[in-house]
């Protein structure tokens, strides 16, 4: 279990100028969570496209377009770089962005593990830090799980995860293969891997693997799978992501010697910014324990993470941590991709 570090959100925090690299979704998305939070500024964009790029700053205020990213990272009015691209090219702009002493969020997932630990190498060496955009871990909801699992949980052995959710449109990037190699996989499973990675044992060693692909038979892409983990220390988790589900899930439950906690939106929040779980504990008949433990927070995971992000920048003894569970993360989604492709193989 890797606890989530109690950051300095403090008012003295200088702002962590921002260059957004890609004008896609994703990047818009962001770019409205960056003002929630004075301690990012969006002050650059590049896109393929400079028209791209113009329509992305003004409509978000950033003071400069480029229409080359290696502008962008070379620039010295940013100090990050948020890198919004398809994974196919992520690796190349976020190792160019640390050698420029650039900052570095990049997307997820990777191309590998050591895809990523290339980047993660380039980062250490020009002594700057890296995070992965997972939101739900920076929301004070993960802190206080974790804080509170050897009381409530004891020692966790299961950790079951479901992120699925409708994605018609084959046009979309996540259905095309060479862009996004791991499909639903790789953009759904990483968030049930990275649920692993947080909520059970630090270091567990990983001892096997079972992993299912669906696949879009138009397309090929991965549309969804289900599998299971079995670590070192006899516990599990099994995992079900996918773009072809008739409703959003997005649950989690994690379960204990001494009792368990379940999510109903474990990737979310209420709209104030808030977020609960429930805690089991005990058999059937009056002396069962069922509370709904509500987490405070003004901000959603998503500006917090930039918060976070600027305590790293100004605390280098924060950054070893959000590259290790990085790693982590896509180690797991290696072993669930490498499972699964090779089962299609012997298939028939």
């Amino acid at each position: 279990m890797s606890v989530a570090p109690q950051t300095a959100r403090s008012q003295d925090t200088p702002a962590v100028r921002w260059g957004f690299v890609g004008t896609g979704s994703i990047a818009n998305s962001m770019a409205r969570i960056v003002r929630m939070t004075p301690m990012a500024d969006l002050v650059g964009v590049s896109s393929r496209r400079m028209e791209s790029a113009r329509s992305f700053a003004e409509t978000h205020g950033a003071g400069k377009a480029f229409d080359s990213w290696a502008e962008l990272a070379s620039w010295d009015g940013v100090d990050a770089i948020y890198v919004a691209t398809p994974t196919s090219v992520r690796e190349e702009i976020c190792v160019a962005a640390a050698n420029a002493g650039k900052h570095v969020l990049g997307e997820k997932p990777f191309a590998s593990l050591p895809s990523l630990q290339r980047i993660s190498t380039a980062c250490r060496k020009n002594g700057v830090g890296f995070m992965d955009g997972t939101h739900f871990v920076h929301h004070p909801r993960t802190a206080t799980l974790q804080s509170k699992m050897a009381d409530n949980v004891g020692r966790p052995w299961s950790v079951d995860s479901a992120f699925q959710f409708n994605l018609p449109d084959k046009g979309n990037i996540r259905y095309n293969p060479q862009l996004e190699p791991m499909g639903a996989i790789g953009d759904a499973g990483w968030y049930n891997m990275r649920a692993a990675v947080e909520y059970l044992s630090d270091d567990i060693e990983l001892e096997s693997v079972s992993a299912f692909i669906r696949r879009d038979r138009e397309t090929g892409a991965a549309v969804g799978g289900s599998g299971v983990l079995v670590f070192g220390d006899d516990s599990s988790s099994t995992w079900n992501c996918g773009f072809d589900s008739g409703a959003v899930i997005m649950d989690l439950r994690v379960s204990g010697t001494k009792g368990s906690v379940n999510i109903d939106d474990f990737l979310g929040q209420d709209r104030d910014g808030s977020a609960s779980y429930l805690y089991r504990a005990g058999g059937w008949g009056p002396n069962a324990i069922a509370e709904t433990i509500r987490v405070e927070s003004s901000l959603p995971g998503a500006a917090l993470m930039f918060e976070d992000f600027a305590a790293m920048v100004h605390d280098a003894s924060l950054r070893e941590r959000w590259m290790h569970v990085s790693e982590r993360t896509q180690r797991l989604l290696d072993a669930v991709w490498k499972d699964g492709t090779e089962r299609e193989g012997t298939a028939g």
